[in-house]
């Protein structure tokens, strides 16, 4: 089988003149790298095709692959990680991964939430915010969550997303809307403990196959999983394996977990994000159909180590279930 890789390399977008924080969802060569290693020792060939420009040019010179192992982000606009999905679909070439309508609704969390809370998941509150006049019309209380509506990485999050007087809404909502240029969402600030939650698979053979919970160390930005504690998470964040046989709020954490996952009909793996509210209640915050694999970094491959699942175990996992969905031969797996 011949598995071409489509990503975002952060490298590359930083020597054209990004920023740090603009280009932090983007890979790191170590995990195309981990990746396509991981493929090998599973059987397959691999072509690193690139962004999602650098596959336009490759399908315009006739290239095809007999599946895209897709883990790229995009650039702009909140369809972004749609992009390469939509082209593949006009090609008719199967890739892992959610199809371009879920990537496009999960990124945008407001509309996520219009979804989950439709679907009478548990969520908390929220309004989502693009003028002075809808901040002032948020109906709940504060102290409110803040951040922006379709960004990945905690980008934007900051100590500061936490508003605890109505009067500091707006200027913050202002800042946001300023720096990120899209919309922000105003939740409702749930003090309770926060998971992650995996999920591998595809409807009804998707699986929650575990729970981290985050703990932060000394030195850690204050009661929020921030863009900073998230860039420097080896240093700032305890990732804590809690189990569901055990643990009452962990076992409805993945229940809601895997609820949502179907709901949203995401596909073959990823993340489901769950905070529990003052009364310990775990709440739907946000679902993540396109999670970082870098093997030490991302939050899928270090509950994956914790559980005892070897990193090419999790792709070959995440190959097989790309590969039954759309009739695709199996690798040959040693994992």
């Amino acid at each position: 089988m011949r598995i071409g890789l489509t990503y975002d390399l952060r490298a590359e977008y930083l020597t054209m003149g990004y920023g740090e924080e603009e280009t932090a969802e983007f890979d790191r060569e170590e995990t195309i790298e981990e990746l396509e290693k991981a493929i090998h020792e599973l059987g397959a060939q691999t072509d690193r095709i690139g962004s999602g420009r650098r596959l336009v040019e490759r399908l315009a010179k006739g290239d095809r692959w007999d599946l895209v192992f897709n883990i790229a982000e995009g650039l702009r606009g909140a369809g972004r990680e749609a992009q390469v999905p939509a082209i593949l679909d006009l090609y008719g070439i199967p890739y892992t991964f959610s199809d371009p309508l879920v990537m496009s609704l999960t990124l945008h969390k407001g509309m996520t939430k219009r979804v989950i809370r439709d679907a009478g998941i548990p969520t908390c509150d929220f309004a989502v915010i693009g003028t002075e006049t809808d901040a002032a019309a948020v109906r709940f209380e504060p102290p409110y969550f803040v951040k922006p509506v379709a960004e990945g990485t905690s980008k934007g999050i900051t100590p500061k997303s936490i508003v605890k007087d109505r009067a500091l809404l707006w200027p913050l909502c202002a800042d946001l809307l300023g720096a990120f240029r899209q919309p922000v969402i105003v939740e409702e600030f749930l003090p309770g403990r926060e998971f992650t939650v995996g999920v591998i698979g595809t409807g009804s053979e998707a699986e929650a196959v575990g729970t981290l919970e985050m703990g932060l160390k000394p030195g850690a930005e204050n009661n929020v999983y921030s863009y900073v504690n998230k860039e420097q998470c080896e240093d700032l964040v305890d990732y804590i394996l809690v189990r569901p046989d055990t643990d009452p709020q962990v076992r409805e954490a993945e229940r809601i977990a895997l609820e949502s996952w179907r709901v949203l009909e995401c596909r073959d793996a990823g993340r489901i994000d769950v905070r529990c509210d003052a009364r310990g209640r775990p709440q739907f915050l946000e679902a993540n159909p396109l999670a970082g694999l870098h093997p030490t970094h991302s939050d899928l491959p270090i509950l994956c180590s914790k559980l005892g699942i070897p990193y090419v175990a999790l792709i070959d996992r995440i190959l097989r279930s790309a590969g039954a969905r759309q009739e695709l031969p199996a690798t040959h797996s040693s994992a």
